[in-house]
């Protein structure tokens, strides 16, 4: 998709510039610049190259930030005509982010709430204040949320040709200064996050079946590497974790190194999390 096709999708009149808790005194939204734009065209070109969810984390814990600033994204996912959902939780700010995923299937009741919500404003984004919203704030979920820092919850979806969910993404972020552009960006971009979840569960399907057709994303790590990670998430230093292995604590730091690098983050804290989002590691 060319800028200016974007540019001519952006460019249209919302068809509310203002919806759930979001700030009427906020801007009109009803253009973006170039600079947005072209951050816009980068996402979705990389949504395109998602197939796994390391591919998936990397993009909406990465790029997707320049965009939708968040702490948490959750993921929802209708299971045909079930009233069971998938659920994943993708964060860099919380070790363990299939806590959220937990949360959000045991609150049955949360979960269909969240839905009605979105589908009460016709489909459109919807804004939530996390500390005060009468769904949102006094479910286990939400205390979990402002644990992070975050106190919005922006939320939008995909919904089928009989206007029921299909998918609901919840981006939970800081500070409650959500204008129209931002809304519009989610909008614009709720489509190829849908597409590019669902591709990684197609390749989860493939590989399940074909369990030697491809590397297992735990091979991403070396036993020893997977081993000082354990001890990471443990909270231990590197001295400690000498201790622990029989090794120096330089060594342990140069293994560190080679986690953060391979995992593509830039701390201790974010290792751990997406070592847990890819399912090779337990704390």
């Amino acid at each position: 998709m060319h800028t200016k096709e974007i540019e001519t999708i952006a460019q249209r009149e919302p068809a509310g510039a203002k919806i759930g808790a979001a700030d009427p005194a906020a801007g009109d939204g009803s253009t973006l610049d170039p600079i947005a734009l072209e951050a816009i065209e980068l996402n979705l070109e990389a949504s395109l190259r998602v197939y796994t969810d390391h591919h998936f984390f990397t993009w909406t814990q990465g790029l997707l930030q320049n965009l939708i600033r968040h702490e948490l994204l959750i993921c929802v996912l209708r299971n045909g005509d079930n009233k069971q959902s998938q659920v994943d939780s993708f964060s860099t700010a919380q070790a363990d982010p299939g806590l959220f995923s937990r949360l959000y299937r045991e609150d049955a009741s949360l979960a269909e709430k969240l839905v009605e919500e979105w589908e009460a404003h016709n489909f459109q984004p919807v804004v939530l204040d996390a500390e005060k919203n009468a769904i949102f704030a006094d479910s286990a979920l939400a205390r979990a949320v402002n644990r992070l820092g975050a106190s919005t919850i922006i939320m939008h979806g995909t919904h089928d040709s009989h206007a029921r969910m299909v998918s609901l993404f919840l981006f939970a972020c800081r500070g409650k200064d959500t204008d129209a552009s931002l809304l519009r960006r989610v909008e614009m971009l709720a489509p190829f996050l849908h597409a590019a979840w669902v591709r990684t569960k197609i390749s989860l399907s493939a590989k399940a079946g074909k369990s030697e057709a491809h590397p297992s994303e735990r091979d991403l790590l070396t036993l020893r590497e997977l081993e000082v990670l354990k001890w990471v998430c443990q909270g231990k230093s590197n001295i400690e974790i000498g201790i622990i292995l029989g090794i120096s604590p330089l060594t342990v730091k140069n293994h560190v190194q080679g986690i953060l690098r391979r995992l593509n983050v830039q701390n201790r804290t974010q290792a751990v999390g997406k070592a847990i989002n890819l399912n090779i590691l337990k704390c």
